[in-house]
């Protein structure tokens, strides 16, 4: 500890090229940030989806549906356990840019397949007696002021028309990974308003077979996919976190863009760190060669100058992801795109370990320079 009061006083020397350094260090973790949010966001569905239940969607396309007669097929598979189906609706609510996802769900079996959200045996009777009933999400309740009781209406896009929709509960995570931007209504509700004739009428979007056991999951989804091969709606069937995955690579390889623009920020906060380092060991010659004269070691002198990098990249560190952190507190910007929208614990300790192994990087070779100084040479310099 005695040896803390040399170091602060060193790094105090130029406080305005200090403040720089770390302000430099705290964008580059803000965008750190943004970034780990936006990942997290986009692989969501992955990181958490069931590993007991498998999606059926049209071969063609997840937007081509598939027959009613599906869900009665799919439940007499061995090792089913539940089957439940869910139809987006794609409506606008006072205008299209507050998006948030709308399905069309099968209300006596929907709860039991996804148990990991969470909403009360109360609301969830009231929705179920309620055709025009609706249970939304946490997150877009807060979003537009939701409530229960509230009447809220919509414009359909895929279905025409004007819907109207009555909250009757507010659903929730058991995890804080959960989407609870959601909105669901009744399947029937939606069926029984199309048109006869209509290629909408009595066709589902896709499945959800939720499995006795997971290990029987590549069996039966060969199976499903063999069952309907030689019909007019053949199958494309995979695990839901492959789906999700699929999913998530319609959108781009986000994973490769969030990495390539993380790349280039620290290599740039590392030139200049490292520089600003170097800069400090110059301009300090005649003290280090000081501090070895009366007996300080190599050793000393390196730990010296690599502790005021660390504690530049810890502190520049702490206040980015301090303030992504606060900027997650204030709600999705991104008008329902990015639901996800928070930074969890792992993420920012991940963040301060990158701040801390650029702050390592950038101060070792000037550190090793100034542990290499001769004395007679460093005061003849000066």
């Amino acid at each position: 500890m005695k040896y803390w009061r040399l170091v602060l006083v060193g790094f105090s020397r130029k406080k305005f090229r200090t403040v720089l350094t770390i302000g430099s260090f705290a964008v580059a973790m803000f965008l750190f940030g943004l970034l780990a949010i936006i990942h997290l966001s986009f692989n969501q569905g992955i990181e958490i989806a069931g590993a007991d239940r498998i999606i059926v969607m049209n071969k063609v396309s997840f937007i081509q549906p598939l027959p009613l007669s599906y869900d009665r097929q799919l439940a007499d598979l061995p090792g089913v356990r539940q089957v439940t189906h869910a139809t987006w609706f794609g409506g606008i609510y006072q205008d299209e840019k507050n998006f948030f996802p709308q399905l069309a769900i099968d209300v006596d079996t929907w709860r039991q397949t996804y148990d990991e959200f969470l909403v009360s045996d109360d609301e969830w009777k009231t929705f179920a007696a309620d055709r025009q009933g609706a249970i939304v999400g946490e997150i877009t309740a807060k979003r537009f002021g939701w409530k229960v009781g509230d009447r809220i209406p919509l414009k359909g896009a895929i279905f025409p028309g004007d819907w109207q929709f009555n909250i009757d509960g507010i659903y929730r995570g058991s995890r804080k990974a959960d989407d609870t931007s959601a909105f669901w209504f009744h399947y029937d509700y939606l069926n029984e308003s199309i048109p006869a004739g209509s290629s909408w009428k009595n066709v589902a979007g896709w499945y959800i077979v939720r499995l006795k056991d997971s290990g029987d999951a590549v069996q039966i989804i060969s199976r499903v996919d063999a069952m309907y091969a030689n019909t007019s709606w053949q199958t494309k069937t995979a695990t839901e976190k492959n789906f999700y995955a699929d999913f998530a690579k319609q959108m781009g390889n986000i994973q490769f863009l969030i990495l390539s623009i993380g790349a280039v920020v620290f290599f740039t906060l590392l030139l200049v760190t490292g520089n600003t380092m170097a800069i400090a060991v110059r301009e300090r010659t005649a003290e280090l060669a000081i501090l070895k004269a009366i007996g300080y070691s190599d050793t000393f002198v390196m730990m010296y100058i690599l502790a005021e990098s660390l504690i530049i990249a810890l502190i520049g560190g702490l206040l980015g992801l301090g303030f992504a952190k606060l900027f997650t507190l204030s709600g999705d910007p991104t008008r329902g795109m990015l639901p996800l929208f928070y930074l969890p614990l792992n993420r920012m300790l991940l963040g301060v370990g990158a701040a801390l192994l650029v702050g390592a990087i950038a101060g070792f070779l000037p550190a090793l320079n100034a542990s290499r100084l001769r004395v007679v040479e460093a005061l003849r310099k000066v």
